[in-house]
Order: structure tokens, then sequence, then C-alpha cells
């Protein structure tokens, strides 16, 4: 008995995925970082201990963000690298 097969649905259309940005002033948190910064979580971290990168901001026992002039100011250091 051959087997019904269901209607398949179209694939939903891709949605154009906009560039990550920073925002000019404020605080961004650790996937915002990345995005935009193409390193690896392990990478990052590593820089903030050697201090090669901006130190995060605690924003409470849960919560840490990086300052977005910070990180502003060490893209435009670091554009030639």
């Amino acid at each position: 008995m051959p087997t019904q097969s269901t209607p398949s649905t179209p694939p939903a259309p891709r949605r154009r995925q906009e560039p990550a940005t920073l925002p000019a002033i404020g605080f961004v948190r650790e996937p915002q970082v990345l995005a935009v910064i193409p390193i690896s979580k392990s990478t990052l971290w590593r820089r903030v201990k050697h201090e090669t990168f901006p130190r995060p901001v605690k924003l409470s026992e849960r919560v840490t963000a990086w300052r977005a002039e910070d990180l502003h100011s060490w893209i435009e250091h670091h554009a030639d690298d």
C-alpha cells in the first residue's frame, strides 16, 4: 500500500541579517561584542586577562558588560591590526 505524502510547506523566506553594530554609548553584553569582534569567547577573556582588551564592568551579580565607548576606542586603536 503506498504511503500518502503530506504536502510540504515551502521554507520560510530567509531574513537578511543586518551587520552587527555597537551602540555609540551604553553597555554591550558578551554576545554583542563577539558579533562585532570576530574572536572566540576564550580569546576574548584571555585578552581581558592580559589587559589587551577593555575590562568589562560588573553591573550586577550576574550581569557583566563592556562600555560601548571603550570598545569603539579599542576598535579604532586596533583597526590596522
